[in-house]
């Protein structure tokens, strides 16, 4: 069974309190971007994680949103930033691509963030729909169980 075929995988158990999550979506190509949040709640229910869901206009402003969330009042045990972006006929794909994986990084490494990354960058519409399916191949469950063993790992060391 390839992993297009495999069911979504299990959630990593966490020691501690339920998580609060935020998941952060650009829901530009909005069926893609509701299949990949769909499979992470379904992974974030495994756990009773609390969640709180909002969007943003796209891609872009997704680091932003991250950066604005976790320097806020409300405290979060992980994020997950959620959209996509699909290759066009000029190099506005490489800028938002390139631009907005580095600005997630940056934001997640410097506020030491547990986060999870499902920003499809994608040739075609067909890729980014075969990586939002109900199947092990979805980008938004990978990127809830990447956070949660995020939160687990930094729950270990600041022990």
């Amino acid at each position: 069974m390839s992993t297009a075929d495999a069911p979504l995988p299990v959630a990593p158990q966490i020691a501690g309190p339920v998580p609060k999550i935020l998941i952060i979506s650009a829901p530009y190509y909005r069926d893609v971007v509701v299949g990949m949040l769909d499979a992470a709640r379904q992974i974030f229910d495994q756990v009773q994680a609390k969640l709180d869901v909002i969007e943003v206009a796209g891609a872009f402003e997704l680091p932003q949103a991250l950066a604005i969330a976790a320097s806020g009042q409300e405290a979060f045990d992980g994020f997950i930033a959620l959209g996509c972006v699909v290759r066009g006929e000029t190099d506005h794909y490489e800028f938002v691509c390139t631009s907005a994986m580095d600005a997630l990084m940056r934001v997640a490494v410097t506020d030491r963030l547990a986060l999870g990354t499902g920003l499809l960058t994608v040739d075609t519409l067909a890729q980014a729909m075969a990586r939002s399916r109900e199947t092990g191949a979805n980008k938004g469950a990978e990127a809830a169980v990447a956070c949660l063993k995020q939160i687990a790992l930094k729950r270990r060391f600041s022990a």
